[in-house]
């Protein structure tokens, strides 16, 4: 778990961690993606690389920086991946909610 420290809450919307410290909060969210076209990639690493917070698109055990594009093309698209970023950016968000899947 990535706040081993700290007590664990989670939330029902989109899989959200909160660790909570009196003087500290933070968020991680994790969502399912498809990324069906290389369009679609680009789409998704624009919007990550306007992001001023780390973002993760992993696969099983390989895990890519989301602005990254040649690193988000070298997974297989066939496949459902994992989003997880813990900033807040609601144009990102947007953006990525294009691409859940249900």
């Amino acid at each position: 778990m990535p706040c081993s420290d700290y007590n664990y809450v989670a939330k029902a919307y989109s899989e959200t961690i909160s660790c909570f410290r009196k003087d500290f909060v933070r968020m991680e969210k994790k969502y399912q993606i498809r990324l069906k076209a290389t369009s679609e990639v680009q789409d998704f690493v624009s919007a990550a690389e306007k992001c001023d917070f780390d973002i993760d698109v992993f696969y099983n055990r390989v895990i890519i920086d989301a602005k990254s594009i040649l690193g988000v093309l070298s997974l297989d698209l066939n496949n459902v991946l994992t989003v997880q970023f813990g900033g807040q950016n609601t144009e990102f968000e947007n953006v990525l909610k294009k691409y859940v899947v249900a």
